[in-house]
């Protein structure tokens, strides 16, 4: 996954050595040497994450840190807090400022990398949301959102997973300091049922639970539908790093290692309910009043309004990001004659279906509307050029491998789509330049027989390259 990191330390030695480390993962390195140039280099380069000294001489760490998170355009960026200091004093001020995490020097690498990666996945779903929500603000639809570090802490729903009572007791006892709810399960059976019956601001889960697999139950309760966007908290010992970082990657939000410091332990909840509330706060915002606006009444999907508006959002954020974007356009093959042939209301529940099968394909923070008729295009940020050709591949698969279940004799009927694709790397292009790469492809695909995917300027796809036994990995 591409990102930009910021690493910030006034020892150059310490700045090579954390450089070189995550160059090497493939990212892109930013450096400041002293608090003021990294507040600088935060507002104007836009990094995707924060790694950040403490002691530096002038502005400390915390004071660069409380003034990232003071600032609502950049407040959502994480920030790691990377230290030779060890005491849970120094990890609960750092964490208090709005730091994301604590990491103490020397730091473990494969906890460093775990990290990175998750508060980066994170990063961009919050992205996202912003680029969405300010897509609705400037259609007048709903009012700017608000400053993540404003965002309530107390009075939170959490529910513990942890088979010692004596330090799930001690553990609600602390939480209790903010008024939080907080419900204890001795098992993972238990907490899957609590989890089907009421919804949780932060789930705190044992990795070292007697008789299962405290990691198993993070990747369970992270594929469970109702839980799936709870954020995690592991608590583990000293030895089980290796498993930590697991359980990073498979999605857990945050950890904290025995023995538990009850400040700590306070300072990492308020963190994940503030991060979760923002983003809910973003998505209430986004959602609100834009589905009569700004939707497709019969796919649910954004329409053109709503797309050239977001296009535009995307496309200044590619001038100052450098990520270039995937445009694919797509329509259904003959649809034409589906309608003559089967009328239009069949017609209506094919494109439903084509919808639904476009949305999953998809990743979470891609958009797709629907242009009119049977056209549709999607907007993939954030992709290289393979990763762009195997998710049009993918999409072009899933249409024409299964038909749409319809009301026509039969139950189903096979259907078809071309794709026309072109990934974007300059920010200047207007939208119509845009749409006429992605549509003169469209074009080709269709001459060149249908159910197949051709990209601006590398021409008509071999499926045999595309499929997943050949994928790269590219996530």
């Amino acid at each position: 996954m591409s990102a930009r990191v910021l690493v910030v330390d006034d020892i150059l030695p310490n700045v090579k050595l954390l450089e070189a480390k995550l160059m090497a993962e493939y990212y892109d390195v930013l450096t400041a040497t002293s608090g003021e140039e990294a507040l600088k280099k935060v507002e104007n380069d836009n990094p995707d994450l924060v790694l950040l000294d403490v002691m530096m001489p002038g502005m400390d760490g915390f004071e660069v840190c409380s003034k990232i998170k003071a600032n609502p355009k950049v407040s959502h960026i994480p920030v790691v807090m990377v230290t030779a200091l060890s005491d849970a004093e120094d990890r609960v001020k750092g964490l208090e400022a709005g730091a994301d995490d604590f990491l103490s020097k020397p730091v473990n690498d494969t906890a460093l990398m775990a990290r990175v990666r998750s508060l980066v996945r994170l990063k961009m779903t919050i992205d996202e949301w912003r680029v969405r929500e300010n897509t609705a603000t400037q259609l007048g639809v709903v009012e700017e959102g608000a400053n993540a570090m404003k965002e309530s802490v107390t009075s939170a729903d959490i529910l513990v997973i942890e088979d010692q009572s004596f330090e799930a007791d001690k553990i609600k006892s602390t939480l209790g300091r903010d008024d939080n709810n907080v419900q204890i399960a001795n098992t993972g059976m238990d907490a899957l049922k609590m989890c089907s019956d009421k919804i949780f601001d932060l789930l705190i889960v044992s990795l070292n639970l007697a008789n299962e697999d405290g990691l198993r139950l993070c990747s369970h309760l992270r594929s469970n539908e109702k839980t799936r966007n709870t954020p995690i908290l592991m608590i583990g010992n000293d030895d089980d790093i290796a498993r930590i970082a697991q359980g990073l990657e498979i999605g857990a939000h945050d950890y904290i290692v025995r023995p538990i410091d009850g400040n700590e332990i306070l300072a990492r909840v308020r963190t994940q309910v503030r991060r979760k509330r923002f983003q809910e706060h973003l998505r209430a915002n986004y959602e609100m009043s834009l589905s009569m606006a700004l939707t497709d009444s019969l796919t649910g999907l954004y329409n053109r309004r709503y797309f050239e508006v977001h296009m535009q959002k995307m496309l200044q954020n590619l001038e100052n990001s450098n990520k270039p974007m995937g445009v694919l356009m797509m329509d259904i093959d003959k649809f034409k004659s589906v309608n003559d042939t089967y009328g239009h209301g069949v017609g209506d529940e094919v494109l439903k279906v084509f919808a639904d099968r476009m949305k999953d394909k998809l990743r979470s923070f891609d958009l797709v509307a629907r242009l009119g008729g049977e056209e549709f295009v999607a907007i993939l940020p954030d992709v290289t050029p393979e990763k762009a050709m195997f998710i049009a591949e993918r999409l072009r698969k899933t249409i024409a491998d299964e038909a749409i279940a319809c009301n026509v004799e039969g139950g189903a009927l096979p259907i078809t789509t071309s794709i026309g694709g072109a990934v974007i790397s300059d920010g200047n292009l207007s939208i119509e330049d845009i749409l006429k790469k992605a549509d003169d492809s469209l074009y080709q695909a269709k001459e060149g027989g249908r159910n197949c995917v051709v990209f601006d300027g590398i021409g008509k796809l071999d499926p045999e390259k595309f499929t997943e036994s050949n994928r790269l990995v590219i996530d």
